[in-house]
């Protein structure tokens, strides 16, 4: 799983299949909050970038030291957890859902099920500018899979895969 599936892939997919071109869509902080719960500080994405449609989105997370979890892990050398990478992967997968699935799944919640093959692969720092790629594999009814892979520069620094149900609060 190398999580490259970019907005040129999606659209020379397209033009291969002859279906109209899909334009990547880039969302704020407000338009997360209305798609996705979560409120500082667990809300683990800032900014969304490159979201297609039932396929993709790179979620954007600007890592400072004001972050809580940096009081306590680890003092002196502050690393953001690696479990967080993983739910900033969740986020972005969960905005992706309710982003595809439209007006409807407004107010839904998404929630993990599953998660696979995490690698951790160099720590995140105070002033690292995490991006979150996750990709669907796969959808039925209310359950989605995503690969998901955390870049720091461009460098991975965390992946995994996961599944997640949407359902009624």
């Amino acid at each position: 799983m190398d999580g490259t599936h970019s907005s040129q892939d999606a659209q020379a997919e397209h033009e291969a299949t002859g279906d109209a071109p899909v334009a990547p869509v880039t969302l704020d902080l407000a338009r997360i909050m209305r798609a996705i719960p979560h409120r500082y500080p667990m809300l683990m994405i800032d900014r969304m970038v490159d979201l297609i449609h039932n396929e993709s989105a790179t979620g954007v997370k600007n890592v400072t030291m004001n972050e809580q979890f940096f009081q306590g892990h680890f003092p002196g050398h502050p690393v953001m957890p690696g479990v967080l990478i993983i739910e900033s992967m969740a986020q972005t997968a969960a905005v992706l859902v309710v982003e595809t699935l439209g007006e409807h799944a407004m107010g839904k919640l998404v929630y993990f099920m599953t998660i696979d093959a995490a690698k951790f692969r160099r720590p995140v720092v105070p002033g690292d500018q995490l991006r979150v790629h996750v990709s669907k594999v796969r959808s039925r009814n209310n359950v989605w899979k995503f690969a998901g892979i955390a870049r720091v520069d461009g460098v991975a620094v965390a992946e995994a895969t996961f599944s997640a149900m949407i359902m009624d609060r």
